[in-house]
């Protein structure tokens, strides 16, 4: 029997069985990676949150100073950020299944010994041990998460996984507090380390082997894979991306808490009512957002996300005195822009590295999420000062830094997307010529 050339062409460019792409709409299975990579990002957001709100409870209990707190919340993301670092190098050597179970292993390990710590130096190791691990998780999540999803379906994807930021806020944190006042600070890390092996079992369980990417024959020298990946033009401008995102997002979050009850006159009562408030807006917003992305495309939602960011941030950082309602407002609306921001760079960005290098550059990525809001809480903390009075000095200051970023993030953000559209285009009109002579097509 003679071989159709343009059958087989054809078939070697269909999707593998793990991505089971179809288009616009997600199958059962694609549901529950959704459900489950969205539930374990939730695990490791609240666990980073869950430190600071437990601060007045950490401090006496273990007899530490602030300063000493300080480092705790530093240590993790410092060993975060190294880890995704070193990491980067073999991160495309394994099935991204084993890979993702080691390493949320390892995180659960972590946030046991901190339910178990009795002094600071257990504390701080504990966080460090903690950092390590989830700075990795995150970034094989992100890289399953474009094994599994076809391009116009990953908006949707990065909408759902990101709300677990908000769903922390809402749900997260004052569980954790209830837990706390009741059974000591360390409840919340103790429960928490029993769900989330309830969560790796699963995993362990029904998820299926990520490992496509095993058969383009992987760099073995995981020095030169991370060399590769770090000198990739176009992965340069996505870190360089991710930074600035980074770096202007945490330049207001250490200090929003303060601001709105010193500056703003914020009864203290009523914070918690605006976490809830914004967290609400912002479980419902994110999967909105994400379908926006695949529905209109990824750069004219972030530029969207980047007009309704620095219109807000300007109004936000040069707000007086005010009433509940109008508060709640600026945050909601600065927390879509935000969210707009976030969701669709996520989703354009997914489609920068080849499939034989995504879990070196979503490592790399995770890296410098990490060393970039450290970095900008350490930079906040030396334009802000305290009057005597208890207000923020020059946190309008942090505004226009906000503002800056994002100006040059959009500008990046723009290069990408023509670069990709490029690049999809070559590919579209090679398609046809390749099927005619029996070749397979460029992928």
């Amino acid at each position: 029997m003679k071989a159709d050339p343009a059958g087989a062409a054809a078939a070697s460019a269909a999707p593998a069985k793990n991505t089971e792409h179809r288009p616009g709409k997600f199958s059962p299975y694609q549901m529950f990676v959704v459900a489950v990579l969205a539930f374990m990002q939730f695990t490791v957001v609240l666990d980073f949150m869950l430190l600071a709100p437990l601060a007045a409870l950490v401090l006496p209990a273990l007899q530490i100073t602030p300063s000493q707190f300080g480092l705790v919340v530093s240590a993790y993301a410092f060993s975060a950020g190294v880890a995704g670092l070193l990491t980067a190098g073999f991160a495309d050597r394994f099935d991204r299944k084993k890979l993702l179970l080691v390493f949320y292993a390892g995180f659960l390990g972590g946030t046991l010994l901190c339910g178990l710590a009795a002094s600071y130096h257990g504390l701080l190791f504990a966080r460090m041990v903690t950092g390590v691990f989830a700075g990795v998780v995150g970034s094989v999540a992100m890289a399953i998460v474009t094994d599994v999803f076809a391009v116009n379906l990953r908006g949707r994807v990065m909408g759902v996984i990101q709300t677990a930021f908000a769903a922390s806020s809402v749900m997260g944190v004052p569980t954790a507090l209830f837990l706390s006042n009741h059974w000591g600070w360390n409840a919340p890390f103790l429960v928490l380390s029993g769900v989330g092996a309830i969560v790796g079992a699963v995993i362990f369980a029904v998820l299926r082997p990520v490992d496509e990417h095993l058969k383009r024959r992987p760099d073995r020298s995981p020095v030169h894979h991370l060399l590769k990946t770090l000198s990739n033009r176009l992965y340069l401008q996505g870190f360089a991306s991710t930074g600035l995102l980074s770096i202007g997002g945490f330049m207001l979050l250490p200090f929003m808490s303060v601001f709105m009850v010193n500056n703003l006159q914020l009864p203290l009562d009523n914070l918690p009512l605006v976490y809830m408030i914004t967290g609400t807006f912002s479980l419902v917003s994110g999967p909105l957002i994400g379908r926006a992305a695949d529905a209109y495309g990824s750069f004219r939602v972030f530029a969207f996300g980047a007009a309704m960011t620095i219109i807000m941030v300007v109004i936000y950082t040069h707000l007086g005195p005010s009433p509940l309602w109008l508060l709640a407002t600026v945050l909601v609306l600065l927390q879509i822009g935000i969210f707009s921001r976030v969701i669709s760079a996520s989703a354009l960005m997914s489609t920068l590295p080849e499939p034989d290098d995504r879990g070196a550059y979503m490592s790399i990525s995770a890296s410098l999420q990490q060393v970039s809001g450290g970095v900008a809480a350490v930079l906040a903390g030396l334009i802000v000062a305290q009057s005597t009075t208890g207000q923020l000095l020059h946190f309008d200051w942090l505004g226009y830094v906000l503002v800056c970023t994002t100006l040059v993030t959009l500008g990046l953000i723009y290069r990408i997307h023509r670069r990709i559209q490029r690049k999809g285009a070559a590919s579209d009109a090679a398609l046809p010529a390749a099927l005619k002579e029996g070749t397979e097509p460029a992928r």
